[in-house]
């Protein structure tokens, strides 16, 4: 019975990192409503921004972001030259009035800056956004990256949390997805960043890769544990040669069907649990006194483009190619192309290509797809209270889903519609009744579990 759910409702669906989904986006918002929509920032909002470095040293066949391998600095110091003029073009749309309270650099690999050109792209950010006393600095580190200058120039920078792709250290799996990556350099990284005086630590683990079984990422998860770190992110790798060709290098016939990546998951998140972490959304968990979990457990835990977040900040700008922002009146996206990306910036302009303005109606839906998503449930006099002109006909979609439900997914609790716990592993699936845009049949998903 759990075997035949598993697969009925494994179907791809969107992963819900924002609503509407990228796929819904289009042409029609461009540089000069992007302009208009940064003039519109104030004092009373909270800023966020993201820093994309589409570049890595070796190319990681199981990667499904904007990213391109180089053996060369050459490509890495012109992009960075671009980077610092949209840096400069945004800042002098934004007022100095609006605090940037969190600040995330992403790739790609970040690491792969030289030491100097990490100081100087925060130097750059700091001269033309206004941070706050306490804004959190995370990094995407490559531990292959890492030296010592690159260690000190991190601190420098002020990074308050280390953020380690492991996937896995099983050395089968690693071969097949061309991310070697011993446990030892994992562990010299995680001591580097906390002797410099890191206070969170987050490593990504993975299930459903090639060759993986049971028994090796269970070994993986053994050693992630004693790591001790903050947060651990247990995602089920997604599958989408037709957008990534480089996954056309992997070995479709040795990967898990959804049944065995199902017991991956089920059995992870047991180990991780076990050992004292809280478990947050679908693939998060965190030690009890960190930010992640005591915003789950006060239900201001939020969902962006980089996931599960503490992060309060109403405006998130995306900063480098192929970098998705969101603002109060939508969502914007950079040119995904270097080149052209550095063109339209060096122009002086802004490298906006597509977005997405909401409606009303979007907004009801995102904030009832974002409870779903973070806290399994929704309170129908909170939508009411925020949303009224479409908190009735989403009730009763709601009402309608949980009356039909035959697989005791989720229920109506009083004022609230919640997911039991059989349905929890569904959230998207079930996330998925409540986005109108999805029967459009725009852009394709990886599995939903």
């Amino acid at each position: 019975m759990q075997h035949a759910l598993v697969e009925r409702l494994s179907s791809p669906v969107p992963r819900y990192t924002s609503y509407p989904t990228a796929p819904h986006f289009n042409e029609s918002i461009g540089p000069e409503v992007y302009a208009d929509w940064l003039g519109r920032l104030a004092a009373e909002n909270r800023l966020s921004l993201y820093a994309h470095i589409p570049y890595c040293d070796r190319l990681c066949w199981f990667c499904a972001c904007h990213t391109k391998q180089t053996l060369r600095y050459e490509p890495v110091e012109a992009y960075l030259k671009g980077l610092h003029a949209e840096i400069a073009a945004i800042g002098a749309r934004v007022s100095r009035e609006v605090s940037v309270t969190a600040l995330h650099f992403g790739g790609g690999s970040p690491t792969l800056l030289r030491p100097d050109d990490m100081r100087a792209l925060k130097a750059c950010l700091e001269k033309n956004f206004s941070f706050a006393a306490d804004a959190e600095i995370s990094v995407e580190m490559d531990p292959n990256d890492l030296d010592e200058a690159r260690h000190d120039a991190l601190a420098d920078i002020g990074m308050t949390r280390a953020s380690l792709g492991i996937q896995d250290f099983d050395s089968k799996v690693q071969k097949s997805i061309n991310r070697i990556q011993t446990f030892e350099q994992t562990r010299g990284v995680v001591e580097a960043a906390r002797a410099r005086g890191v206070r969170s630590v987050n490593c990504d683990i993975l299930y459903g890769l090639p060759h993986q079984t049971l028994e090796t990422l269970a070994e993986t998860v053994r050693a992630v544990l004693s790591l001790a770190p903050d947060r651990i992110a247990l995602f089920g790798y997604a599958h989408v040669p037709w957008m990534k060709k480089h996954q056309t290098m992997i070995d479709e016939a040795a990967l898990p069907g959804v049944v065995a990546r199902f017991e991956q998951m089920a059995m992870a998140a047991d180990m991780l649990v076990s050992a004292g972490y809280e478990a947050i959304g679908i693939d998060h968990f965190a030690l009890p006194a960190d930010r992640l979990a005591v915003a789950a457990r006060q239900g201001t835990l939020r969902r962006n483009f980089q996931g599960y977040t503490d992060d309060q900040a109403d405006a998130l700008v995306g900063l480098g190619a192929s970098s998705i922002g969101q603002l109060p009146e939508g969502y914007i996206q950079n040119m995904p192309a270097t080149g052209e990306y550095l063109r339209r910036v060096e122009e002086g302009g802004l490298a906006a290509v597509r977005g997405y303005a909401l409606t009303e109606e979007d907004r009801a839906r995102a904030f009832v797809i974002e409870k779903i998503m973070c806290d399994f449930g929704f309170s129908f006099a909170a939508l009411a209270a925020c949303h009224p002109a479409f908190s009735g006909i989403i009730r009763a979609e709601a009402v309608g889903f949980a009356a039909a439900d035959r697989d005791g997914l989720a229920r109506i609790e009083g004022d609230r519609f919640v997911l039991t716990a059989a349905g929890r592993p569904f959230a998207r699936t079930v996330a998925a009744v409540f986005d109108a845009h999805l029967a459009s049949g725009r852009g394709r998903h990886s599995i939903a579990v």
